[in-house]
C-alpha cells in the first residue's frame, strides 16, 4: 500500500488534479511539506503517548503520507530510503 501512494503522489505530482489536496501541498512548497511532517509527527507522539493506539494508526498513517509527500517534492524515493535501511543493517 506505501508503494501505491508513493505513486499515486507522484502521479499527482506529474498530472496535477483540481482539488487534490496532495497537489495543495506541492503548490504551497517544501516549507509548508516540511511544516507538515514535523506536525504529524507531534501528534503520533502525543497519540502514543495520551491516547488510544486506534489514534496512533490515524496520526502514522498521516506522518506518512506527509512523509511521502516530503519524498516526492525533494525527488527520494522509497527505495532509496530502504537501501539506507538495508545498508545500516547488514553485519559489520
Amino acid at each position: 500500500m506505501i508503494s501505491e501512494l508513493e505513486a499515486l503522489i507522484a502521479d499527482r505530482k506529474a498530472n496535477p488534479k483540481e482539488g487534490s489536496y496532495t497537489n495543495h501541498l506541492f503548490d504551497k512548497g517544501l516549507e509548508k511539506i516540511a511544516q507538515k511532517v514535523g506536525e504529524e509527527g507531534v501528534e503520533v507522539v502525543i497519540a502514543a503517548a495520551l491516547q488510544s493506539n486506534a489514534r496512533v494508526i490515524s496520526e502514522s498513517a498521516d506522518l506518512i503520507y506527509h512523509l511521502l509527500v516530503l519524498l516526492a517534492e525533494k525527488g527520494v524515493t522509497l527505495a532509496e530510503v530502504e537501501a539506507e535501511l538495508r545498508k545500516r543493517h547488514q553485519p559489520d
